[in-house]
């Protein structure tokens, strides 16, 4: 194709000139018999401006002129090469002071942002930030210790150690870390099953309390382990995995699961310990069966401290403007429940379960139980992928609103190392809470010095005050823990919502809520991601093909059975696949281009290689016979007599002679036949030749504009696309390929003699024009087709 081939032209809108556009707008009043707007009112001058305007910019167009490209002239126009590539990896192994200082700075952040802290502008907000979330902290650590089926002081451990811990090394500014609901729940579901089992008690030698704490605290050491260890190696890409519909519905699920674990506390019951998959059916079966038992001086208690809870928070959010803090609402409804509770001896007169006694002073750090690693390892894995996944997705919402940028990886090393520290001191696993979160921001919290100051706070109340609420209703704190859901609640919103925006969405959505509410949290966690990896490879092979025509007086080319006025070029057909070619869709893709295409194409090359064979084994008959009359007539030569006359032997030996010329002149007439006939079979063998339906068109494109990589399986189904179509005398050609795309198909060998760079174009129109203007002529004759 010459460089200088006629160049293509396109249509879209666009804005003109900006002193064009005013004189047409002049003109244009003119002719309406106005001026410029002086003479009216400006709202009409402004109205006439605007519809001007509009009619201006949808007439004015570009027309843009280029060479046709194809893929080897446009390499050639814009010099490409490839590009090296970089390791990252060889940079680890550097040193020098400057990135060893960097590499303290990263994994250590409080040492880069706590030198340039601006104590007058931040100093104020965060401590009055600090308080309100210790004020929420309190109550939470105390109730979600009892979620966690641990004595209420382990949550206040809980609440200490690891904010501190995270203080040092997390990088997101407004988080709340410390004990969580779904953590809780998790970490209380693992402590239940195993010290359900006797013989599991006793080869700790401890009490069933005891047991509980132990696994607890190996629990979080082994937590900590994981997301330690995944966050070095830079996993923390892991949480992609986890999609926003997946978190809120196993959020929403665990949120159940947490409503149903304190109905105990709710009705004054005794429940057996149920683990494993249907054991929320089970619980919720045992606690309808037993509501004759129920205490009525609890579920009163309860019910007078969820009404407290939940005016005060509505009494927040109508006043959210005009107060400073917000009220502490389960503080006071903590402080006021303890002082009833001792006051009218709840506990004697009205059997109402107490927390009891609450061991004041830090304690001293003890190391995990190395012999429950192996059970526990399982349970660790998911505890820790889901508390990274809750944790990451608030700090890069709140990272988002406020303009700075959270490190997924150094997040996983922080909440790791938060767990892991906390694990020598007693602790069950943490992640950050949602609720305090929002508090800690809303109250004028800029950064973590607000988590110092707020756990500063919790270690005042274990030191000195922690005592003081032996006498607080259990059924007071689980009043605490059920209000305190009624966000995670409001998630089955989701469903409707879902419903009209992405009803895939909202297949995940309900299979991870039916998976965690039915087998657990952590076979619901796994069945849930696995479900969600499935849809996704199922979608893969199941994208969107379509016929592509073009839009009239544009370059553009969109999906004809969506655009009414798209138009397909005749004898062009342009196919297109809404995802990547791969292994997996290899096959579907070129049933469906055929499908589309509207011919059998395997069907019509079976029927062309029978009637090829079939004119080849006529031929054959034809050659067999022609040699067995050239045997026939040698042998009638060969049998001629000859007298013993002289004089007529001459004559008779003369007209043998001529009588053999004329037979091997015979003979090489018949050769150049054969030999005519051999190339005139050659040529003969089209579509048309053999009797057989030709396409309704000449070339095909293929627009690979959405292929993101390719395989084996996938180059070698591209081949097998060109080798069939022009079997079926139908060019193939390739369009709008990315350059990572080339690249893997140069490495996979699919560009040949047959199929070269000439065959790939840069855009769809390209192609187009191309295969218009160098279409293959089909012979109209025999005769033709020999002569060229």
């Amino acid at each position: 194709m010459p460089a200088t081939f006629p160049a293509w032209r396109h249509l879209p809108a666009g804005s003109g000139l900006p002193q064009e556009l005013s004189v047409r707008h002049s003109s244009y009043l003119r002719t309406m018999g106005l001026s410029d707007g002086s003479d009216h009112g400006t709202q009409q001058t402004e109205a006439l401006l605007s519809e001007t305007r509009a009619m201006q910019l949808q007439r004015r167009d570009y027309h843009v002129e280029r060479p046709l490209l194809n893929q080897g002239q446009l390499e050639d126009l814009g010099h490409w090469h490839s590009v090296s590539k970089t390791y990252q990896w060889r940079t680890w192994f550097r040193c020098s002071r400057a990135r060893a200082y960097a590499l303290l700075l990263h994994h250590v952040p409080v040492l880069g942002w706590l030198p340039r802290y601006p104590v007058r502008d931040w100093l104020l907000g965060d401590l009055l930030s600090g308080l309100s979330v210790a004020i929420m902290q309190l109550p939470q650590g105390l109730a979600y210790a009892l979620l966690a089926g641990l004595p209420p002081m382990f949550g206040l451990y809980s609440s200490f150690y690891p904010v501190f811990v995270y203080f040092l090394f997390g990088t997101s500014r407004h988080i709340s870390v410390g004990t969580f609901a779904v953590m809780s729940v998790m970490v209380g579901g693992v402590t239940e099953s195993l010290t359900a089992d006797e013989a599991f008690v006793q080869s700790l030698n401890a009490t069933v309390d005891d047991a509980r704490v132990q696994v607890a605290y190996t629990l979080s050491f082994l937590v900590g382990l994981f997301q330690v260890g995944l966050g070095l190696v830079h996993f923390g890409f892991v949480v992609t995995y986890l999609s926003e519909p997946l978190v809120r519905s196993y959020t929403t699920a665990a949120s159940v699961q947490v409503l149903i674990s304190q109905l105990k506390y709710v009705f004054g019951i005794k429940l057996n310990s149920h683990s494993g998959p249907l054991s929320v059916i089970y619980t919720l079966l045992e606690v309808c069966s037993k509501l004759p038992k129920t205490v009525p001086g609890t579920v009163v208690t309860a019910l007078v401290a969820g009404v407290v809870l939940v005016m005060v928070k509505l009494l927040n959010e109508k006043l959210k403007r005009y107060l400073p803090l917000p009220i502490p609402g389960e503080l006071l409804t903590l402080i006021g429940a303890t002082g009833i509770s001792y006051g009218a001896k709840l506990e004697q007169r009205f059997q109402v379960e107490v927390v009891g006694n609450i061991t004041t002073g830090l304690i001293p750090p003890v190391l995990p139980k190395t012999e429950l690693f192996a059970t526990l390892v399982g349970n660790a894995f998911a505890i820790a992928v889901v508390g990274f996944a809750i944790a990451i997705s608030l700090g890069k919402i709140f990272a988002l609103r406020h303009g700075y940028r959270v490190d997924s990886n150094q997040e996983l090393v922080a909440l790791g190392l938060s767990n892991l520290i906390g694990g020598f001191f007693q602790c069950f696993p943490v992640s950050c809470s949602m609720s305090r979160s929002l508090v800690q921001e809303s109250t004028g919290g800029n950064t973590q010095v607000a988590g110092a100051i707020s756990s500063l706070f919790i270690l005042l109340i274990i030191v000195k005050l922690g005592e003081l609420f032996r006498d607080l209703p259990k059924a007071v704190l689980a009043a605490v823990i059920i209000v305190n859901l009624k966000g995670m609640m409001k998630q089955f919103s989701d469903i409707c919502s879902l419903w009209k925006a992405n009803r895939v969405d909202l297949l995940i959505w309900v299979v991870t809520f039916v998976a965690t509410i039915l087998l657990n949290l952590d076979i619901g966690l796994a069945v849930s991601i696995v479900f969600s990896l499935m849809l996704v490879v199922i979608r893969m092979q199941l994208p969107h093909y379509s016929v592509l025509g073009q839009v009239p007086d544009t370059d553009i080319y969109r999906d004809v059975a969506e655009y009414s006025g798209a138009k397909e070029v005749p004898g062009v057909k342009v196919f297109r696949s809404s995802a990547t070619i791969y292994f997996a869709n290899a096959e579907l893709y070129s049933d469906s281009l055929k499908q589309k295409c509207g011919i059998d194409v395997d069907h019509l090359i079976s029927q062309k290689k029978k009637r090829i064979k079939k004119q080849e084994m006529k031929m054959k008959r034809m050659k067999k016979a022609k040699k067995t009359q050239k045997q026939a007539a040698s042998s009638k030569i060969s049998s001629v007599s000859v007298n013993v006359n002289t004089s007529s032997e001459d004559i008779k030996s003369n007209d043998v002679e001529g009588s053999e010329a004329k037979v091997h002149h015979g003979e090489e007439l018949e050769d150049v036949a054969a030999s005519n006939q051999d190339v005139k079979a050659s040529t003969m063998n089209t579509l048309q030749s053999l009797g057989l339906p030709q396409p309704g068109f000449h070339s095909l494109i293929l627009d690979l504009s959405t292929l993101s990589f390719v395989d084996t399986v996938c180059i070698k189904s591209l081949k097998n696309i060109f080798h069939d179509f022009r079997e079926i005398e139908v060019e193939v050609y390739i369009a709008a390929c990315y350059s990572p795309v080339i690249t893997q198909l140069e490495a996979g060998h699919f560009f040949d003699d047959s199929i070269t760079k000439q065959h790939l174009f840069v855009s769809v129109h390209d192609a187009v024009t191309f295969a218009l203007h160098h279409r293959k002529p089909s012979p109209k004759s025999p005769v033709l087709a020999t002569k060229l």
